[in-house]
């Protein structure tokens, strides 16, 4: 069977209709305003390059050194000789074009868009890398499918699968076909803030076509929207110059000017936003986690076009401390992506010229364009002139951990090449100059950067690191160590379950990426100690990762199959994991610390301690410990003492959840999540008073560590280290020492 259509998907069927067709077909079911369409499915892709012979010259055509920009072209242009000049099998096209008349009795225009199997899932966003076209007619319809299938080959798809790890033949396409929305209004929403994962709806708005908002050829309008509350904090109503909309004569997509009264004028009543905030929830509340949704709105009705996770979410880390560069500001416009960068301007206005782009630039372009993404890796920064939170410059800068200022208008007119700017994603600034070092008011408190730090509190401060590519900002604090490093970043970012990657690339494979990142952060802050948690991450992170389609359908994936009990129940690939912390040990990164989640008692901690044993960890010479973020966990913790265990972390935000019985993410409770409850601090109490008794350390890597509150508390009752987030480990730092002084003084009064 060629097509399918979306009222039969469902989120199951995503190897047959690509991630594009899932969500879809997930959103009509749960009955969604979702436009009718089909899916011409994966399989008749691979039908189509097997039974017409072009697969195996096809994926030898695009094997090529991804850096070769020669070589790219070539492979592109083969490719796409080859989909497009090979005839569709008869069957296959009769079958299309039969689906599309029986889309609403024969409808004059559809909307053709690619929906890759590997495309849209978590850590994995491929930011426009296939094609799209819109108001399309009969007449057009089997030459647009075949365009999107060769667009799996475009230099751009094939040089981000190169490094993404995908394999080129593994990688199939569907193809999207729904009834046309002729949209008079459109845009984009993040049910959550797209850095930061706050409780706040973003929606972008624009006059037409959703093409201008998504490709950044626009600057839309942005509103912000407290889910708490209900209440719109923030609107900013941007120059809207360009729409994209159907031109009444030839019916196909063009741009046209705004008009000059619509050019500034608001686009989203409240009442509007509103209406998409809702909807925006009951997307998020089907999928269970936070949602970047494409929407429309024609006729006086909103449709949803398109939704997919949100990739870009750092949950243990808050925006960094601005920071500005010495001069004027120069121009501004939106923080698209967080973090602080100082660099030469290299102004871009075509392709070719990309080739100026040198390591530690400042991109400076009208907008970015997924041919852009080499040099946008070799880029400090990025600031463009139009664009809003959810173009390819926001998306693919949050990705790739690169801070970026979009929107700014006047960008590329205002700097010129080789100027030195910092930018600042977070404010949406760019000024003159680099930063210089302020100095401090207390020179004990003075970081040291990249060397080891005397600790000036006896409460030692550490820092969250939650991917390898922070270390060096994280180490730049001066704090005494890493109280979290996340293993789970390090597997989850392969795209691939655990299994599936040993299967793929073998178990030395796996147990490298293990190895490369854990070792990058070791080596930034040795010989100071780096507590790294085993692989932590819930079913539904998996579920939707290559080889992710038998993982348990779980009411609550929060309260299932995670952390140790899935580490104990699966020792083959636990154990996988074990000796990489042993091959560290053996490369002399002797301040590697192992830490063990959502542990309940003493036999989980003793499970683990025979698996360390078996791989050849000495567990009585190496610094390992547990995460207390259970109530259970607390209150039998004089057990888990007699296991040799050196340390008890409190993660505050499960420990939390789990004291109160809250979902911190369910907004119909999220005012009950506090994590100063009586009840959670008790357990913290207890269980810190039993640790010393045992002579074990205690510390905190929760959010709730970066709270002076919490801190008062925690040095009160004799915690031996506080982990914070990067931007407050200075707060924290002055927060303990205030403390210890006080507690001196208090014993001496």
């Amino acid at each position: 069977m060629a097509v399918r259509w979306l009222a039969d998907v469902r989120a199951d069927d995503i190897e047959s209709v690509g991630g594009k067709g899932a969500s879809l077909g997930e959103l009509t079911d749960a009955g969604l305003p979702v436009p009718p369409g089909f899916v011409v499915t994966a399989d008749t892709y691979r039908a189509f390059i097997e039974e017409t012979g072009i697969e195996e010259e096809l994926f030898e055509a695009v094997d090529v050194d991804p850096e070769d920009s020669a070589a790219l072209a070539e492979a592109e242009s083969r490719a796409k000789e080859l989909v497009l000049d090979t005839e569709l099998p008869a069957d296959i096209r009769e079958e299309v074009l039969a689906a599309y008349g029986d889309l609403d009795d024969g409808a004059a225009f559809v909307a053709v868009r690619s929906s890759a199997t590997a495309e849209d899932l978590p850590d994995a966003s491929f930011a426009g890398q296939q094609e799209t076209f819109l108001n399309v007619t009969r007449d057009d319809l089997v030459d647009r499918v075949k365009r999107c299938w060769a667009s799996l080959f475009t230099q751009r798809a094939i040089y981000y699968r190169q490094e993404q790890g995908f394999e080129h033949s593994k990688v199939n396409i569907a193809v999207v076909v729904q009834r046309m929305v002729d949209a008079e209004k459109s845009g984009v929403m993040f049910t959550s803030h797209p850095s930061t994962g706050a409780e706040k709806v973003i929606v972008e708005a624009a006059w037409g076509l959703g093409e201008a908002v998504v490709s950044g050829s626009v600057s839309p309008d942005n509103y912000v929207v407290d889910r708490a509350t209900g209440e719109v904090e923030d609107v900013t109503v941007a120059d809207k110059k360009v729409m994209h909309v159907k031109d009444p004569e030839t019916g196909e997509t063009v741009e046209r000017a705004v008009p000059d009264e619509k050019r500034t004028e608001r686009v989203l009543s409240d009442d509007e936003i509103q209406e998409l905030v809702t909807l925006g929830e009951r997307v998020e509340d089907h999928y269970d986690s936070p949602q970047d949704v494409e929407w429309a709105m024609a006729g006086g009705e909103t449709y949803m076009l398109q939704s997919r996770p949100i990739t870009t979410i750092d949950e243990d880390a808050e925006p960094e401390a601005a920071a500005s560069g010495d001069g004027e500001s120069l121009v501004s416009g939106l923080g698209a992506s967080p973090g602080i960068a100082s660099g030469a301007v290299r102004v871009v206005g075509k392709l070719d010229q990309l080739d100026k782009v040198g390591e530690g630039d400042v991109i400076v372009t009208e907008m970015t364009t997924p041919d852009m993404v080499p040099a946008m890796k070799r880029a400090a920064g990025i600031v463009t002139d139009e664009g809003g939170m959810t173009s390819h410059a926001a998306i693919v800068s949050r990705e790739l951990g690169c801070p970026a200022v979009v929107g700014t208008g006047n960008g590329t007119d205002v700097l010129a090449d080789d100027q030195i700017v910092t930018i600042d994603g977070d404010k949406g600034t760019v000024r003159e100059g680099r930063p210089e070092k302020e100095e401090e008011t207390e020179p004990i408190e003075e970081a040291r950067p990249k060397t080891p730090v005397k600790p000036m509190t006896a409460t030692e401060v550490k820092v969250n690191v939650s991917i390898p590519e922070a270390a060096e900002r994280a180490a730049a604090t001066g704090a005494d160590g890493v109280g979290l490093l996340r293993m789970e970043h390090m597997i989850l970012s392969t795209n691939k379950t655990p299994d599936k990657y040993v299967a793929d690339h073998g178990v030395r494979a796996y147990v490298d990426e293990i190895v490369e990142g854990v070792r990058g952060v070791a080596e930034e802050f040795y010989p100071r100690p780096v507590r790294v948690r085993t692989l932590d991450a819930p079913t539904d992170e998996f579920r939707q990762l290559e080889g992710g389609q038998d993982e348990p359908h779980e009411h609550n994936p929060m309260l299932g199959y995670r952390g140790i009990r899935r580490s104990l129940d699966e020792p083959d690939v636990f154990e996988h994991e074990l000796e990489a912390f042993k091959r560290l040990y053996e490369q002399g990164y002797d301040n590697v610390e192992i830490m063990f989640p959502l542990v309940n008692d003493a036999s989980d901690v003793y499970g683990a301690k025979r698996l360390m044993e078996k791989v050849g960890i000495d567990t009585g010479k190496r610094t390992w410990g547990v995460m207390v973020e259970t109530p259970a966990s607390a209150l039998t913790i004089d057990e888990m003492a007699d296991t040799g265990i050196d340390f008890a972390s409190f993660g505050t935000n499960d420990l939390t959840q789990y004291t109160l019985a809250v979902d911190r993410n369910n907004e119909n409770v999220a005012d009950r999540f506090d994590e100063l409850h009586p009840a959670v601090l008790k357990l913290i109490g207890q269980t810190i008073e039993t640790c010393r008794e045992h002579d074990i350390e205690t510390s905190i890597c929760g959010q709730a560590g970066s709270k002076p509150e919490m801190v008062n508390f925690l040095v009160e009752k004799g915690v031996s280290s506080i982990s914070a987030n990067i931007d407050a480990v200075r707060d924290v730092q002055h927060e303990v020492k205030r403390t210890e002084q006080r507690l001196i003084l208090d014993s001496v009064r």
